[in-house]
């Protein structure tokens, strides 16, 4: 499926391929264009359009267009939602709902001078996401798994996590 949003990618255009692709369309193919022209890529290509304005799947109700997205989509992962705390937070600038906010939007504010398009920046990008995505699993495991972590030293406790971490993922 084509997907159409609006170019010179940031946080939420950046965030919602990763997403996207993860969790909703494996085979997706995006187009970044001028925001006056998603609507005639949406009637010519039958892309789905998102995070542009007055689009389904874009900011509502207080919602960055990543959590609009996981909303429609009816995506349950609890990391998923940790992690869409921290978009929200870099996207919208309200560091009070995830102070890791500060460093997405620096990194994806840094990131936008060190790649030649919006693709490139897409695809560096995912890295950053997978890496704060096994970051809210392992902050939720820790949660958990409070009390059993406090009787193991460090090493015991990665491995510990590591290997909760992997059976969510099988």
């Amino acid at each position: 499926m084509k997907w159409v949003t609006r170019e010179y990618v940031h946080v939420d255009r950046t965030a919602c391929p990763w997403l996207i692709k993860k969790f909703i369309d494996p085979e997706a193919e995006f187009i970044f264009v001028p925001v006056e022209k998603i609507k005639e890529i949406v009637k010519t290509q039958g892309a789905i359009p998102f995070d542009a304005p007055e689009v389904k799947l874009g900011h509502r109700d207080g919602k960055c267009s990543f959590e609009t997205i996981i909303e429609e989509y009816k995506l349950e992962d609890p990391a998923l939602h940790e992690l869409a705390k921290i978009v929200h937070s870099a996207d919208t600038r309200d560091t009070g709902l995830a102070p890791e906010g500060i460093g997405l939007n620096a990194i994806m504010t840094g990131a936008r001078f060190n790649v030649k398009d919006d693709f490139e920046a897409v695809e560096k990008a995912a890295y950053v996401y997978d890496a704060l995505y096994s970051y809210c699993k392992y902050k939720l495991l820790r949660e958990k798994y409070k009390e059993e972590l406090e009787g193991m030293n460090r090493k015991q406790q990665r491995e510990f996590l590591r290997k909760k971490m992997q059976e969510t993922t099988t």
